[in-house]
């Protein structure tokens, strides 16, 4: 891991903490919570999808009203937000790992699954 994985890590770690102590989650059931931080992910998903329709003009009324770089943005979004309700579920064990080790474990998992990546040994 890198200098700067460590540091985006701690920076996941520090917005989910943000999140979890809340005025507004203080005191909330931690069911809920989980529930909160793991519907959180599909509303973002819908900006992802709002900002699509407005860069590709979807809806007459509206026109274009908005940049693929949005859509970028949204689609980070909707990452970060992922990857802040697994630190969420970990910390909820009083655990901290490595959110980037996990993605990139996730990725090669995929990769190798669709067929674009050695199996590792």
């Amino acid at each position: 891991m890198t200098k700067d994985d460590n540091r985006s890590n701690d920076l996941l770690f520090a917005v989910s903490q943000w999140i979890d102590n809340a005025p507004q989650n203080e005191g909330r059931d931690p069911e809920a919570l989980l529930w909160g931080r793991t519907a959180k992910v599909s509303e973002e998903a819908g900006e992802v999808i709002a900002a699509l329709v407005g860069a590709l003009g979807h809806n007459p009324r509206k026109g274009v009203h908005d940049t693929l770089e949005h859509v970028e943005y949204e689609l980070l979004d909707v990452s970060m937000t992922a990857l802040c309700a697994v630190a969420h579920l970990y910390s909820r064990r009083g655990q901290k790992p490595d959110l980037l080790g996990l993605l990139d474990q996730h990725i090669r998992t995929v990769a190798e699954r669709a067929g674009v990546a050695e199996p590792r040994r």
